[in-house]
This record gives C-alpha cells, structure tokens and sequence, in this order.
C-alpha cells in the first residue's frame, strides 16, 4: 500500500488517505497545476471524475486579472465554489454556490471578506487544500453533483459565509462579465439550508439561468443568520429564516470554541430538493474525505489513466501524458437528468468551450477513449437542436453562444458519422440539425464586439445570407474569411453524413460537396507578402466580386470584428483540409507547397496556441514530405510544452492544447469529418491505448522516449502495421481503430524519404 500525505492539511485532520499502487502509478503524474497559469486557465480544483457537473475549487481576485476558472497563483481569495470551467478564456463563467470561512465578528456580510493565503495551495486528482492568512485551513472532495468542505478554524473558531450573489468577476471591459440577478437561502430547523441564485452573462452572453442549492454541516452552528441588501448596505441580518429577492442574500454561520467542520453542499438545476437528495446519495452522513479521494482517484484511472499504458519510466514524459489526459476530460459536464424541462430521457452534456476549439483534435480522441461518453455527447447535440433550434458550437449555463466561425458541431457529427457512430444516435434527426445549420439563417443577435455585424453570434451560420448569394462571404459581415473557410468545412460535413446515408429523400450531397469548394473563391492568386515573398492567398472580396486589398502578412486585431479570427491569411489560407489536393495545385504543386509551409515556419508566423494552425505543421504529408512534417512538430512540442503549472503554451480551450498534444505523442493525428490519420512519430518505446470491448492500439518504436530526444531520432524509416510494411503516410479508422492494431515504427537520427515514396497522398475528397 503507498501513503499520499494529501496536502500536509490531512494529518492535523486526521483523515490520512490510503490508496493502491494500481492506481498511484497513475495519479501520481496527473498534476492538476498542469497549465493553470501562463494563460493556460486550468482548472486546478476538485473533479471528481471525468465531466463531472461539479467542480469544486477556489475563487481568487487581483482586481485586475481574470481568474478564468476561479484560480489565480496570487490575490485574495473570496470563496470557494461548486461550479467553474477550465481553460476558457473570453470572460469567466461561474463561480456560483460559494461558501468562505471567517474569522472574528461580522458586523456586515456584504463587506469585502477575502482573504490572502498563507501558502501556496496544493492538489491532488480529487482533493484541494489552501492555508489562508486567518489561521483557517481548508480541503475539498467532491461527488458529481455534491461537495465536500472540510474546514480547520483556529482556537475560538469561526464563520462559514455563503453569499448568493458571489460569481467569478470579469475586469477586461468588453461586455461579457457576469451578472448575479437575484436569489434565495432559506435555513431550516435541523440547521441545513437550501435556496437557489439566478445569474447571466459570462462568455457565451447567457440570459438568466437558476443553479439551486443545499446545505448540510455536520455539526450544528451555534447561530444561523441571514443576510439581504445591495452592495454593501445592508437591509436585514439576524435570526429571520428565509431572504429572496434582486438584492445580495445569504446567510452567515457561526461556529463557537469548534475548530473542525465539514459541510456538504449539493446542487442541482432542477430543484433545492433534487440538491439535497444528490448529498444524500452520493455524500451521505459517514462519508470521509480519504473516502472520497479515493473514489474519484479510482474513477479516474479506471475511466481515463489506464486506458493508455507505456512502460516508459521518464517523469517528464509521463507527467505530460497524464495530465493531459486529466485536462481535456475536465469538460464538457454531464448534466444528464439536470435540464430544466427536458424529459426525454436523453443524455445531455453542457459546457462546450468551445467546438470551434475542440473539434479538430479533442472530439476524435474522446471518440477513442471514451465511445460510450462520446455516443452520449453526439446524443445531446441532435438533443440540443430538437429543444433550441440549433446545433451548438459553444455552450454553457444551458445556452448556446458564442460562434467564433462556423457550425462546427457539424464537424463533429460527420466525424462520427463516418467512423461508425450509430448506436442509439437518431442519425435521421442529425442529419436534419446538420441541415438547419446549413439553410436556415439564424436571428440576428448583439454582440459588443461584433458591431456593426448583427448577425448571430449564438448559433448557426450569421454570414448564410452571402454564403448562399455570393458562394463567398462580403465584408458586411465580421470574421468573412475565417468564417469562409469554415463554412466549407461544414458543408463538407454535411456532404459526407448525406452520402453515407445514401437517401433519396434527403437533401442531394453532390450540392454540399460543391459548396465545400467555395473557400476557393476567397482565394486571391495576386495577393502577396511583400514579407516572406509568396503570393495566393485566401482575402476578404466585395459585393461585386473584387478582391480587397489585404496584406497576408497582417490581420488587424485578428479578432471578433476582423477579417481573420485568431490568426491571419497565411494560416486560413492552409486550412481546407477537406480540399488540401486543390490547395497543393494553387500553391505551384508538391514542391512549391512544402516551400510555402517552410517560409510559414521559418518566418515566425505560426503559432501553435491558436487551433486554426493545429493541423499545418501536418501538411507537408500532402507533398510526400512526413519527415518535414516530423521535424515541425517535435521543434513545436518541445519548444512550447512542458510541465507545472506554466506547461502549455496558451489557453488550454478546455483541453484543446492537451488533445493536441496527446495526438503528437501517439505518433497520429486526425483530420476530422474523414476515416483519414496522419503518421507522425510516436515518442514512447511502446504505448497502449485500450480501445474498448478488448480491442488494443498497439503502437511501438526501436527507440525509447530518452534516446528520441538525446539522439533526436524521430525520423520514420518505415512502418508496419499488423506485421506488414506500409508505405503510405497515413491510415484510416479501419486500418487502426475499428479492431485494434499493432502499428510499429522504426526511427532513426537521419529522415529517410523512400519509405513512403511512390504511395499515394492522404485522400483530398472534395478535391
């Protein structure tokens, strides 16, 4: 048996948690600081297990900087609370259902309470704790719909504080902070309390949504009070049971000569009931905090750790892989049984940040890990459309919004479509949510930073209109050339649902596949970067058919109001994956395109942190090149990601960066919406990634993870896969996934072009 002292708290508790080594060699390598500073925006708190809808964990303020999931290194800490999200950016998003532990008299709960720590905060998969400069010791577990706070007050002891009103605040300006619009906290005889708080904004530009309550500690307090008013004025406080209204209500309780109480928190978007009855099942009286540790340390690795094995010893590789693996199953939240309203005994998933971000590597990867959750999650977006309208390409608080660019969701179906997603997914009623998206245009919405473009940013495709007119997007609307290029990836998708369904009574592919070429209109022969010499680019086009002047090697802000989201020409103009073949042939052919990718990357213009160039460092695949293809992202991994808490390179867009990274790591790589896999460089000697149903991905080298990087051989000299050689640079879901495999490659110091000369390119069907 190994002993985790869990974060030097547990002793002075008394609640030492004993788990085995099955699972410790795991966990141990799970950092849950892993990208949560450095504007990775990890969530580091409690997750009980994966999609958990709880997410229990701190809530700091500078004043200045966004604490995007609750956490920030310093500041002041104002709450502890049962909802976040993890690597998001935009603005935050929760924070809700908070309590913070006081010391000394409260003669007003409205003031400023926050508090500054003592020392750092640590973690462990399951488990929190923070030392505050009070003398209060705190540590969290948590179930997937209840929390555990246990708290240590100093001699005399203390207060719990739960004001309704606490949500994570936004300082950047722009329009999307949250706003509190109200509440209720009722204390009962038995000393528990339940209420509910009403919230909007953030984000996705939410209206009003309600997360209800309930509250139980283990010892009785020795007074319950209740609080109401308005900023810091306050109306009532005192022994009244029951508050509600717009204004700020909570409730204080107190905790004489205790020095140790536990409370259990459980919420619910159903009902203050529904939350007492989840701490009731999943967090009953006799419930411990070793107890729960261990749980969710069980349920993790059971559901996520073991499922990829190596026997590769070294710490830095090892923490890289489990955390990452941890990172992006933190979201989306199962909130199946939780919408308000939906009865239809259908999963549902919230929490999408978003699939503009996730669906080129997150989504396939959750399909390979987790094809039951990844069924369910396809379930709930032709769920999501049946109820709203729409398919989401970001979601949260039960509301879609925003879209950076296209309908992505579309994306994501096709890609589960054509991997042999069926089960109990109504593929009739995906295919026509896929439809909405492409023929009908969605209401018009306000957007602060979209102006003067009215057009939805909610959900759908705003810039139809044109797409339908012009077979281009005008400048009319924001994001034109992002948004072309995407929308052709999303008719694209819907091509390929139509002609595996191969029904004379839906809608004829043959018009999505032409429509998936119109990215092609954007694109400019005579556009030029006076920069790094290269002309033909992808630019912003008039009503009337010309071109704008545009220079590729700039893109404004590229932001929300630009012509490019996120990144400029030179990546948009590498982005129809769908089409690359046509791509290859505007660019001057084989030759003259791997030429234009190394003026991309030797110029300084590629930036991994942005998902529209995740697959480029790929693409010298499409000219016979993967060595150069190789050689691009073992220069990008090693230079961008590491460990601790600055380990990734930008926001982790709710395990984006994580997914990317993984895929690298496995020597693949996916090219959503088709059965198609790039061939990389698999950096371990050996992994294994269970497949489910007994099937195994098999994939080894000649040569461990620490002789790869101190020799720097990476480069392929061939490939076998189930004992055969294979010449081609890549494989299909067929080929590797559908039964298992066993893929094994031979690397070397020295790229070797003739193992994959003479095959053929990976598949260009629009092309």
């Amino acid at each position: 048996m190994i002993v985790l002292a869990l974060g030097g708290l547990v002793g002075s508790l008394g609640a030492t948690t004993t788990t085995s080594s099955s699972y410790n060699d795991y966990v141990q390598y799970a950092d849950p600081f892993f990208g949560s500073e450095n504007g990775g925006n990890l969530f580091p708190g409690v997750v009980p297990a994966p999609f958990s809808t709880v997410k229990l964990g701190i809530d700091v303020s500078s004043g200045t900087t966004d604490a995007y999931s609750g956490y920030l290194p310093g500041g002041r800490v104002t709450g502890f609370s049962m909802m976040h999200e993890s690597g998001t950016g935009g603005a935050p998003k929760y924070g809700v259902v908070s309590q913070l532990p006081v010391v000394g008299n409260i003669s007003n709960p409205l003031i400023d309470l926050s508090v500054s720590r003592s020392a750092p905060d640590t973690a462990q998969v399951g488990y929190y704790a923070a030392e505050l400069a009070n003398g209060v010791g705190l540590q969290l577990a948590a179930t997937s719909h209840a929390g555990w706070y246990q708290y240590r007050f100093p001699d005399g002891g203390g207060s719990v504080v739960v004001d309704v009103s606490h949500v994570l605040p936004s300082y950047r300006g722009l329009g999307w902070e949250q706003h509190y619009a109200g509440g209720s906290l009722e204390v009962f005889d038995d000393g528990h309390y339940e209420g509910n708080g009403t919230y909007n904004g953030g984000w996705n530009l939410s209206p009003d949504w309600t997360i209800h309550f309930c509250g139980r500690f283990d010892s009785p307090p020795s007074s319950s009070k209740t609080f109401s008013g308005n900023g810091t004025r306050l109306w009532e406080y005192g022994a009244r049971s029951a508050v509600s209204g717009s204004q700020r209500v909570g409730g204080v309780f107190s905790f004489n000569d205790t020095t140790h109480v536990v409370s259990r928190v459980g919420i619910s978007f159903i009902s203050s009931a529904r939350a007492c009855e989840h701490i009731d099942a999943e967090m009953p009286a006799g419930t411990t905090l070793s107890g729960l540790v261990q749980a969710a340390q069980e349920a993790w690795t059971t559901q996520v750790f073991s499922k990829v094995t190596t026997a590769e010893t070294n710490a830095t590789l090892l923490t890289q892989l489990y955390s990452s693996l941890y990172g992006m199953h933190l979201l989306p939240s199962n909130r199946t049984g939780e919408m308000p309203g939906w009865d239809d005994g259908e999963p549902y998933y919230d929490d999408w940040f978003t699939l503009w971000d996730l669906f080129r590597c997150t989504t396939p990867l959750l399909h390979v890990l987790q094809p039951d959750a990844y069924e369910e999650m396809i379930r709930s977006f032709v769920g999501i459309w049946r109820h709203d309208g729409f398919l989401p390409d970001a979601r949260s608080s039960n509301y879609n919004g925003r879209v950076q660019g296209g309908s992505n969701a579309d994306n994501v179906l096709a890609d589960a479509y054509v991997k042999g997603v069926r089960g109990a997914v109504d593929w009739f009623d995906g295919v026509d949510a896929m439809l909405t998206d492409a023929e009908t245009v969605p209401a018009p919405s306000y957007d602060p930073m979209t102006a003067p473009d009215i057009s939805s940013t909610k959900e759908g495709r705003g810039a139809l209109p044109d797409w339908l007119e012009y077979g281009y997007i005008t400048p009319a609307y924001s994001r034109a050339v992002s948004r072309a290029v995407e929308y052709s990836v999303n008719d694209f998708a819907v091509y390929q649902v139509l002609a595996g369904m191969n029904d004379s009574h839906l809608a004829s592919p043959s018009v999505y596949l032409n429509r998936s070429r119109q990215w092609r209109n954007h694109w400019n022969p005579l556009a030029h970067s006076s920069a790094l010499n290269e002309s033909g680019f992808m630019v912003p086009r008039a009503a009337n058919g010309s071109f704008l002047p545009q220079d590729p090697d700039t893109c404004g802000g590229c932001y929300w109001p630009d012509a490019y989201y996120e990144d400029n020409a030179w990546t948009y103009s590498f982005n129809a994956h769908h089409d690359a073949a046509h791509l290859v042939t505007l660019s001057g052919g084989p030759a003259a395109f791997a030429a234009r990718l190394d003026k991309f990357f030797d110029g300084g213009i590629y930036n991994v942190a942005n998902e529209p160039g995740f697959t480029t460092p790929y693409l010298y695949h499409f000219a016979g090149a993967s060595h150069r293809s190789v050689a691009r992202i073992r220069a990008i991994a090693q230079r961008s990601f590491g460990v601790g808490p600055a380990a990734l390179p930008g926001n982790s867009d709710a395990g984006a960066m994580q997914s990317w990274l993984l895929w690298n790591m496995m020597g693949l790589y996916p090219l959503t919406g088709q059965t198609t896999f790039l061939l990389g460089s698999p950096w371990f000697g050996s992994v294994s990634v269970a497949l489910g149903g007994g099937r195994f991905l098999n994939v080894s080298t000649n040569v461990a993870h620490d002789e790869q990087v101190q020799a720097q051989k990476w480069f392929v000299q061939s490939v076998s896969l189930d004992g055969a050689p294979w010449s081609k640079n890549w494989v299909t879901w067929e080929d590797v996934f559908e039964h298992g495999a066993e893929l094994a490659f031979v690397l070397d110091a020295t790229p070797n072009t003739a193992w994959e000369s003479g095959a053929p390119p990976p598949p260009s069907p629009a092309s």
